[in-house]
Order: structure tokens, then sequence, then C-alpha cells
């Protein structure tokens, strides 16, 4: 269970209803969407937010002038592609490492450009660029490299390019390194920047880019945005091209766990409404061997099937594997890689599993011996380096702690990934330790790192001692928009939720709670029993069916110790009563099934 939180934000919530032809319940959700603090509750819900809320389109999106280097990284690669000079685009290998160097690739091609792409292989090369990489640039007679998604904190790699005479452009989204200076509370910060001819990152406190949380593929979708300009002063000249690589930062987006608000949002939200006429072949490949209809795509899809497959390639073999998908000329190719990308996902599930096992034992033994930690480090040898960032995410939801998995590095060093939880910059904290690295990176929520094996204990250590969060902040939040009866949702409503889609990090999906919920009868579902399905009742008596995905295990032994293992047992024989009551945290839904629409309640939380 979590606390729960249930919003208190202010805004005439009837006036926006009448305003723009919504209900109230809706026009709330609109204004804790908007609002992220009273103080500033007059300026962040006015009617022009609202407008673009619920219907601002991609002429709303920023004018990528604004970044930083932009212009000067811009004009470096057209300079460089008129010179006929051989370019190299190096990516990563996750999901926007990939979909970045697919818009750069493509896009660079487009102009003309005598160009090919590199990515690095997770266990030989590791995360970015590399040294390796730099000099197999050189041996090939690269002239220039431009990296995306990676490239703000290689520093060294960099300047051995320069020093091999070649030219440089960094586009990334990562945080900046940075040295810190003076006084806890009133340090001076100076940003630590490679030595590139040019070093697009939105997070640099240099320029005026208005929106920062922007991910690696928007970044290069942006740069050739202007990059674009350069060729053609015609704003639809490459309509298509820009058109269709939405599509790619779309996903990217999603798959970065960027938050779906200002320009994300309306990325995404276009994304999805073109996917269904995307002309890549490998695309549509993909999504067919996963048996999805192109008309029905959503960010769940985005997050939990297409961008596993993607992110399989980089994890079991090499992310080339992915971007030789959306290269794909046939239609024969392009289902034969999307079949192989979705048998490496499969593989990738099972090792995750004994992965999370693994980890889960550690954890266990640890707490019997010294009780839980502020932050979890666990190392895991004979694990595949790949799946640490998994695994690292599933033990944070199990314990809800940071959590940090490490593996044995192919060099024999020790190399992971970190997640965060709300209350803890993982960044910033893994900063403080930056003396144990030989490499890290990452932002707020999520990191990855490499160091010597010697150096884990000392990083356990160090994490757990600087950690300042207490009691609370180890307990999961849930945010309620309103605490509103189950009466009041009506299909009509549901279908009026739309207008707030795409929902996902950062712009999430309607949540309301209710008092004394009476359970009467239930059903366990699926292959490995892991849903539920019941028929509940309101004080008014009023039944609704109500499905639950959540964790049965935990869900069983609640029912238990508040009502005993036999009312549980009759729950599920049919036999339950009104005497059986839970306040639920719950979202309201359609279910359709053979033409037949019906309102279904899904619960999130219970106490």
């Amino acid at each position: 269970m979590s606390k729960w939180m249930i919003a208190n934000k202010g805004a005439d919530f009837e006036g926006i209803a009448r305003k723009f032809n919504i209900s109230p319940i809706t026009a709330r959700l609109i204004a804790n969407r908007l609002i992220t603090s009273r103080e500033f509750e007059k300026n962040q819900c006015t009617d022009e937010k609202i407008e673009a809320y619920l219907n601002a389109g991609i002429d709303k999106l920023h004018d990528p002038s604004g970044m930083a280097d932009m212009e000067k990284g811009a004009q470096v690669m057209y300079d460089r592609i008129q010179a006929g000079a051989r370019i190299r685009v190096i990516g990563d290998y996750d999901v926007d490492g990939i979909c970045s160097s697919y818009i750069l690739l493509t896009g660079i091609k487009m102009f003309g450009g005598d160009v090919d792409c590199v990515l690095p292989d997770r266990m030989k090369d590791g995360y970015g660029l590399s040294i390796k990489l730099v000099d197999d640039a050189h041996a090939a007679g690269i002239d220039t490299i431009i990296t995306c998604d990676n490239g703000i904190a290689a520093a060294e790699q960099i300047a051995h390019a320069k020093e091999l005479g070649m030219t440089v452009v960094v586009t990334d989204h990562h945080e900046v390194p940075f040295e810190a200076s003076g006084e806890e509370g009133s340090e001076v910060r100076k940003e630590i920047l490679p030595p590139a001819d040019a070093v697009i990152d939105p997070k640099r406190s240099e320029g005026n880019y208005p929106f920062k949380e922007i991910c690696g593929a928007v970044v290069a979708y942006k740069f050739l945005q202007v990059l674009a300009k350069k060729y053609s002063t015609d704003k639809d000249a490459y309509k298509d091209f820009f058109t269709e690589m939405l599509i790619f930062a779309g996903i990217a987006t999603v798959c970065d766990v960027m938050e779906l608000r200002d320009e994300n949002r309306i990325i995404v939200k276009e994304s999805l409404r073109l996917i269904a006429h995307t002309r890549n072949k490998g695309l549509r490949a993909l999504i067919h061997v996963n048996s999805l209809d192109e008309n029905k795509i959503t960010v769940y899809h985005y997050g939990f099937v297409v961008g596993p497959c993607l992110n399989a390639t980089g994890r079991l073999e090499l992310a080339t594997r992915a971007l030789a998908l959306f290269n794909a000329e046939s239609e024969n190719e392009s289902a034969i890689i999307a079949e192989d990308l979705k048998n490496l996902n499969d593989s990738r599930k099972d090792l995750t599993k004994e992965g999370v096992d693994q980890a889960t034992e550690l954890v266990e033994k640890a707490i019997a011996q010294e009780g839980m930690p502020k932050v979890i480090v666990a190392y895991l040898p004979t694990v595949h380096e790949s799946i640490a960032g998994i695994i690292a995410g599933k033990i944070k939801e199990k314990y809800y702690r940071p959590t940090i998995i490490l593996t044995e590095a192919s060099d024999g060093g020790a190399k992971g990934s970190g997640r965060s939880i709300e209350k803890f910059d993982m960044f910033e904290e893994l900063s403080a330790c930056k003396d144990l690295f030989t490499k890290f990176g990452g932002h707020k929520m999520a990191a990855g790192l490499s160091l010597p094996k010697e150096n884990i204990d000392e990083l356990r250590r160090r994490l757990n001692e600087n950690c300042t969060l207490e009691g609370d902040d180890f307990e999961p939040v849930i945010h309620i928009d309103i605490a509103m009866p189950l009466k009041f949702a009506t299909m009509d409503l549901v279908r009026e939720f739309s207008r707030l889609e795409p929902f996902g990090n950062g712009n999430s999906k309607p949540l309301f709670a209710h008092r004394n919920v009476s359970l009467l009868s239930g059903r366990i579902l699926g292959k490995n029993k892991n849903c539920g399905k019941y028929i509940v009742l309101d004080e008014d008596g009023n039944r609704y069916e109500m499905m639950y995905f959540g964790n049965m295990e935990k869900w069983h032994q609640f029912l238990a110790a508040k009502y005993g293992q036999s009312a549980v047992d009759e729950l599920y024989n049919g036999m339950g009563n009104n005497d059986m009551k839970i306040n639920i945290a719950y979202y309201p839904d359609i279910n359709s099934y053979m033409g037949r629409d019906s309102l279904q309640i899904i619960m999130n939380d219970y106490c």
C-alpha cells in the first residue's frame, strides 16, 4: 500500500468547463496537471495554457535555435557536407540512441552527406563515445563525428578526436557534468563541456531553450530542422521527412521515460496519430509481428512492446540490428529482422526474471543481517550486464528504495545501472562519489556507471551514509485527482478523458478514490493468475465490475489480515457479502467486448 495524496489545486472549474465545453471533473483534472504549485496556479492554469493542453499541435513546438550551439552546430555540419567530408553518427544502444541515430543518419543522407552510423557494443565499448570508437572512425577515414543521445560527458574521448584532427558535433540531452566549489549551500557550479566544435544539449546553462526535458531523438530532430533551413527557406520543403521522423521522436520520448508535458506531450500525441501511416517497412513489421493494430497504438505499446523489442538488440546482441530494421528496404527483410527482435525480447524476459530473483535473495539476506538499507547496491556477477537497469527498476519498485545493480564487466571491473525514487536525485548523489568510478552518467531518476570491483562496498557505504531520506520518504506516494464516488464515473465521462491523452509519465491517467466499496464476488484470471476480476457494490447499492492487475499475493494478504482467510475463500466462491469493505484508488475505463461497451473500474491501490 502507498501514501495517498489528494490534489488540492484551485481554479474556476465551472468556468473552465463552460468555456471549453467539458465537465467540471475534466476541468479539475486539467488543472491538476497544469498546476505545479499553489503559488503559481493563476499563471499555470490560464485559458491560453488550457487551450494549448487540449488542442496544441506541432506549430507549438519550441524554436530549436534557442539551444546553445544549435546554429553553430548546424553550420559546422553544413560545411562538412558541402566539403564532401566523411561523417559518422555515433549513437547509443537503447531506444533513444537507436531512434536518434536513425533520424540523424536519414536526415544527413537526405542533405547529400557521405554518412554512416555506428552504435556501441554494450559489452565491448560501453555507453556512448569511447576512445576505441574514435580510433575506429579515424582509421576508417572519417572526418566528422556527430553524437546523439551521448557525448556531453565524453570530454576525454572528444579531446582525443580533436588531437587526431577530427571535427566533432555533440547532440545530447543528459545532465552536464560539473565541478562544484565553495561551501555547501553557497557552492558554485562550473559546467564541464567537452572540447567539441559544437555542444548541443538543452540542459546547458547557456541558451534560452524553454523546455529542457526532451530526449536525444528530439534534440536530433530539432538539429535537422535548423540544418534544413540552410538548404531551403521553404518551410514545407522537407515536410514529409519531418512528419515521418516525428513518429520515431515520439517512440524515443516514451521509451526514455520523458515527462509527457509541454512539447513532449505534443510530440507523442502526433507520433501516435501518425504511426498508422508510417512508410517505414521495419516499423510496420515490428507492429505486425507483435500482433498490434496500427490504428490503436498507445503509449503502453511504445513503452512495453515496441520499445523492449528494440532495446533487446542492444542488450543481448548489437543495437545495429534494430537500426537495420528501420533501414530495411524490403518487406521480407523487415519481417525477418522484426521476428528476430521479438524472439530476443522473449529471451530477455526470461533472463530478467532470473536476475530479479537473484537480486531479491541478496536484498532479503541483507535486510535480515543489517536491516533495510536506504540505498540498495547489489552485485550480481553472473547476470548479463545488459539487463542490470531493468532489474534495478523492478527491485526499486518492490522495495521502494534507490537501487543500483552491478554486474561483472568484460574488462574485469563492475558495471551497472541505477534507478531512483522521487526524492532521491541519483545523478547528484553519484556525483558526490565520482572518485570511485571509471565512468558514470545519467540524470535524476536513472544512471549508468562503471567502477573497480573493490570500490563496490565503499560505494554502498557512502551512498547510505550520505542519504538524508527518512521515514515517509520511503513510502510510495499515489497522487489522487479527486475523491469521487463510483456513480459519477459514466462512460460519457470516460470518453471525455480521451481529450487528456496521451497518458504516461508526467501526464498520468485520472485517478480517483472512493471509500467503503463492498466486495461481493471475485475470480482470479490469467495463465499466471496475476489479475483479479470482481463484482463490487457502492453505498447506494449500485454494482460495478472491477479489475485489479497488481500484486495478487499482497492483495490477498491484506484481505486475509483484515477479514480472515475464510472470508477471502468465500469471496472467490461467490459467497461474499457487504461486510467486506475497502477503500479504493481507481480509474474508470470502458471494456469493449464483442461489439458491446461497458463501464469497468480498474483498482490501482487499496486500503
